[in-house]
């Protein structure tokens, strides 16, 4: 069948690039593998140039899918299953980038792209080591190569293509037309949740920081295939540092995000795939000290090859475990299972069996790591998660291999208790645990489907890791500060303790003015809890105060070297952020009306938010609220509240803005999103709960019950009282001066709430010409509509008003408000930090080129 208006080009030109990006990657692979392995000069030299022209043809295939994806999605060609399931025609031009890595083809399609960026800077800066280390990036592009095929091979799909159509992936009778375009008017849309500008830099930065911690890894392999166990730690340093460097500002990039488009409340919720990124870069900070420590004593070369082995590794666990729908019940960005958890648990175990198969010599051995590694793969294939078995078998292996590796430099002698290598290898296994423990608790669907166990998570979540985490922190806090003033190998204990305890004494003393200025309040899991927040403070301050006194005594104010005290004093910084402003965080919306729309098994409580009738000042602490009105903006279709705040004592006044958006992908409903007021020392963070059904008022059929009342006597309704106080002819209101050559008679009624509040209502009869038309008057705050029927007997002082009592009339929203204290010390402890480890990779660089 011929399909009018299909365009058909850009997909096979998609299919084209993505094959060719296979094949180039693995010639490259092959090619600079060959370039280290032969001892020819001339051999050498033709193999690298190979290895160059592949990987030149693999970084353009890669460009061309990048291109050619965005070319489709941004033409709106629905005849293409990625288009259509992740764009639509209305979507802002700075969301399109957003639409490629909302999917899983996108993702690695990301991924990829910058794994070339980094091998052209390894081939220009790598040197001796370009061979050894670009034959692993080109191998894992060949990996990552293979998840965007999207071919069937003996009957099983290897990948998921972008450039499928979707009358090939989709069963409907539509497809049996050839004209079905024409139904096909617009897409499924971007997630409402990604439409935020930080989704639009957020995943690149991530990305780049998944994709670089391959290179410290490419380096640990380069060493183990060439035996040279010592020269590889120099240039791998620069490269652990830059991965610390880019990921984490991706973590909090992503933390970020979540405080402006999340309505978890915060920034960070131990969420799977928050933590699926930390463990990772834990890893690697443990790495880059260890790896320190080999250069400087010759300690800890074996855990240098374990840090950035499994750093690496458990990016890829982390990719396992939100691509293959494990934690679709736990996480709330995680994808979705697509079909292609066996190719997810073989790129898993490759890169992890790839390090014992390098680690061992002989054919016969490596023979044996092949043979263990295909037949735990192979009981995978009838055994669901059975190839997480062989995960973990291939680490024990690589754990053992290098344990009895003799070849690896290790020095024999205990290290000194008053060295600085001995303490910074501790600090090492500390970020260890702290990332053993954290995968654990993530890892737990994956363990009950591994062993059919239905272990519940924790009740609390936040708080099973908080209550961990805190003392992790704390040590790490202790050592950052007590670390600097020790020496390499030995330090004369008298001067290291009188370096140390002037910090140490300002540091308590700032901390317990914190602690009681400030306060922590933060009871609600017990004394114990709270008594090590304010440990934690003191380490926070601790942290600060004594690296920059290092800054100043111990390297003498020379900021060019003291970058790791700078990231220290950055680390300091979020860890004090981290504790003011999440055990101070105060709920401002404090519903104290009486009024809430909110059930009571909704996740929200009624009791933390304040319900706002369109217009009416609402007390909330030390604010008056007020709900001014509401604006659709066509260009991002999201519905903004203006929210003023009015503080009760002082001229303090400001407007916030949350929004909400209409949920799609046949999701139900509306997503709100936050915003917030950002102060020097505070923000005032806010979004929307609950709204009033426009609909409900189109559709409103409560009809008026009549009443005939006498004037001045009270009638009751059910949240108050009312009283019609007189009639007046032609009253001087602002409500009816469009009627100014018309005869209006007008009920003055006044309304009493259970609450004391008063409230003025006129309904009234307009006389124009012959015609009569009634003018009812809506109370909005009480939900009340008064209609004046006929004056009745006047003599009497009769009044007939109808009056009707309607939730559908009620402009409201309901809000929830929070006070986050010493919010901008975290964002500008993290900036600190990052700039601390970019002047480390500098410093770092330039000392590799003074030896060189």
């Amino acid at each position: 069948m011929n399909y009018t208006g299909e365009h058909l080009f850009p997909g096979q030109l998609g299919h084209f690039f993505a094959i060719l990006s296979l094949v180039a990657s693995l010639v490259a692979a092959i090619s600079f593998y060959k370039s280290f392995k032969l001892n020819a000069l001339n051999q050498k030299q033709n193999w690298v140039t190979i290895g160059r022209i592949a990987f030149a043809l693999q970084t353009i295939a890669i460009l061309g899918m990048f291109i050619t994806l965005y070319f489709i999605i941004s033409n709106h060609y629905f005849e293409y299953k990625y288009a259509w399931q992740h764009s639509s025609r209305n979507l802002q031009v700075e969301y399109l980038l957003s639409c490629f890595w909302e999917g899983q083809e996108g993702a690695f399609m990301l991924w990829s792209f910058w794994l070339s960026v980094l091998g052209w800077v390894l081939i220009w800066k790598a040197k001796n080591w370009e061979g050894p280390v670009m034959t692993v990036m080109s191998f894992f592009q060949f990996a990552l190569a293979t998840m965007l095929l999207g071919i069937y091979f003996f009957g099983t799909k290897i990948g998921t293509s972008p450039f499928v159509l979707l009358r090939n992936e989709m069963d409907a009778p539509i497809f049996s037309r050839p004209d079905y375009l024409q139904f096909v008017k617009d897409g499924n849309g971007l997630n409402a949740l990604l439409q935020n500008y930080w989704m639009v830099i957020h995943p690149p930065i991530l990305f780049l920081g998944f994709a670089s911690t391959i290179v410290p890894f490419a380096y640990a392999m380069g060493g183990f295939m060439t035996r040279d166990h010592k020269g590889w730690t120099t240039p791998a340093l620069p490269w652990g540092l830059f991965s610390i460097a880019i990921l984490g500002t991706g973590i909090m990039m992503g933390a970020a995000w979540a405080y402006e488009s999340l309505t978890f409340g915060g920034y960070w919720a131990w969420d799977p795939v928050e933590n699926a990124s930390l463990v990772p870069w834990l890893i690697m900070v443990g790495g880059v000290h260890t790896n320190l420590v080999f250069k400087n004593s010759g300690y800890s070369l074996k855990s240098t090859y374990l840090f950035y082995v499994l750093s690496f590794v458990l990016i890829l666990y982390s990719t396992f475990l939100t691509r293959s729908g494990v934690l679709g019940d736990t996480s709330v960005h995680a994808f979705t299972d697509l079909g292609m958890n066996v190719q997810l648990f073989l790129f898993l175990n490759v890169f992890i069996w790839v390090t014992p198969f390098t680690q061992v010599k002989g054919t016969k051995n490596k023979l044996l790591i092949v043979a263990a590694f295909v037949t735990t793969n192979a009981l995978s294939l009838s055994l669901p998660y059975f190839s997480l078995i062989s995960a973990i078998l291939g680490i024990v292996i690589m754990g053992w291999l290098l344990a009895i590796d003799k070849e690896i430099p290790t020095i024999h002698k205990e290290e000194n208790v008053y060295s600085r290598e001995f303490w910074m290898y501790i600090a090492s296994l500390v970020f260890f645990l702290s990332a053993i423990v954290i995968s654990a608790k993530t890892s737990l669907p994956v363990f009950n489907k591994l062993f059919a166990t239905k272990i519940a998570p924790p009740e609390d979540v936040e708080f099973s890791h908080n209550q961990i985490q805190i003392w992790i922190a704390i040590i790490a806090g202790i050592l950052t500060s007590v670390t600097q003033y020790l020496r390499y190998k030995d330090t004369p204990q008298k001067a290291f303790y009188k370096k140390i305890l002037l910090p140490a004494a300002i540091a308590l003393v700032c901390s317990l003015l914190i602690s009681f200025l400030v306060g922590i309040d933060y009871s609600k899991q017990g004394i114990g809890f709270q008594i090590s927040l304010h440990i934690g403070v003191f380490a926070a301050v601790f942290a600060i105060i004594a690296n920059a006194s290092y800054i100043w005594l111990g390297l003498k104010g020379k900021l060019k070297v003291s970058g790791a005290s700078i990231a220290h004093i950055g680390f300091g910084m979020v860890l004090l952020g981290i504790l003011i402003s999440a055990s101070n965080k105060e709920v401002l919306s404090i519903n104290t009306t009486g009024i809430s729309p909110l059930k009571a098994d909704e996740k929200e409580n009624s009791y933390e938010n304040t319900t706002l009738i369109k217009g009416v000042a609402t007390d909330m602490g030390k604010y008056m609220v007020t709900y001014i009105k509401d604006t659709l903006n066509p260009e991002d279709r999201k519905r903004y509240y203006e929210i003023d705040f009015r503080e009760k004592k002082g001229k303090d006044g400001f407007k916030l803005y949350p929004d909400v958006i209409e949920n799609n992908k046949g999701a139900e409903g509306l997503t709100p999103n936050p915003d917030s007021k950002h102060y020097l020392g505070r923000d005032i963070f806010s979004y929307v709960t609950f709204l009033s059904d426009p609909e409900k008022k189109k559709s409103d059929t409560t009809s008026f019950k009549n009443k005939t009342v006498i004037i001045g006597d009270t009638s009751f309704y059910s949240n108050g009282m009312w009283v019609v106080n007189q009639l007046e002819f032609n009253p001087d209101d602002a409500r009816f001066k469009m009627f100014p050559n018309d005869t209006l008679l007008a009920a003055d009624i006044s309304v009493i709430a259970k609450d004391g509040r008063l409230y003025k209502s006129k309904p009234a009869f307009r006389l124009h010409g012959n015609q009569i038309e009634m003018l009812p008057d809506t109370v909005m705050s009480q939900s009340l509509v008064f209609a004046l029927i006929k004056p009745g007997d006047p003599a009497k002082k009769e009044v007939e008003i109808g009056i009707k009592e309607s939730n559908a009339i009620l402009d409201f929203i309901t809000l929830k408000v929070y006070e986050f204290p010493a919010i901008n010390v975290l964002w500008l402890g993290i900036m600190v930090m990052v700039i601390g480890t970019v002047m480390s990779i500098i410093r770092r660089i330039q000392l590799m080129q003074r030896k060189n």
